[in-house]
């Protein structure tokens, strides 16, 4: 991979890439809203007939059926280069679960499978007394488990010295 351009891609990639981000900027959003401005004050001397219409309706058109493609382009690689990144994190981490790498292949089923699992670790998380402890899905129920056996087996016993203190002890 180091001996790829960086920024490298087809043309039309590029050109997309442009055109997406200039058709987001305000000059662009300026540019369209003046042009419908004087379209609406050409009304007049064309007395708005059909022919003055249709000239804003069919390049409207034809704008919006390219700017289509164009801004799709432009989000795929976006979206692939926002996935690939967090695919790199999670197959970094070695406590996240490396089912999630690759997690858009999988079938919406499959996914509805996972979503229940973190709702499950969310459940989990809400009756923590700290907002720092985590889970993975991997281990989320057997460290609830863990923690219930740790709890049912503590002892409460009388501390010498002291009255009516208690605390616990494994």
């Amino acid at each position: 991979m180091k001996n790829k351009k960086q920024n490298g891609g087809s043309t039309f990639e590029k050109f997309a890439t442009k055109v997406s981000k200039a058709s987001g900027s305000t000059t662009a959003f300026l540019g369209a809203f003046f042009i419908v401005v004087a379209w609406a004050v050409s009304g007049p001397v064309f007395n708005y007939s059909e022919t003055w219409q249709l000239v804003i309706n069919t390049g409207t058109t034809i704008i919006t059926f390219l700017m289509v493609f164009l801004i799709q382009k432009a989000q795929n690689k976006d979206s692939l280069a926002i996935q690939l990144k967090l695919n790199e994190l999670v197959a970094s981490n070695e406590y996240s679960s490396n089912s999630l790498v690759d997690i858009e292949s999988m079938t919406e089923e499959e996914m509805i499978i996972v979503q229940k699992y973190y709702h499950r670790l969310s459940e989990l998380a809400k009756k923590e007394e700290s907002i720092r402890t985590s889970h993975s899905i991997a281990e989320a129920h057997q460290q609830h488990e863990r923690k219930d056996k740790n709890r049912s087996g503590l002892k409460t016993i009388q501390k010498p010295n002291t009255t009516n203190r208690n605390t616990t002890k494994k």
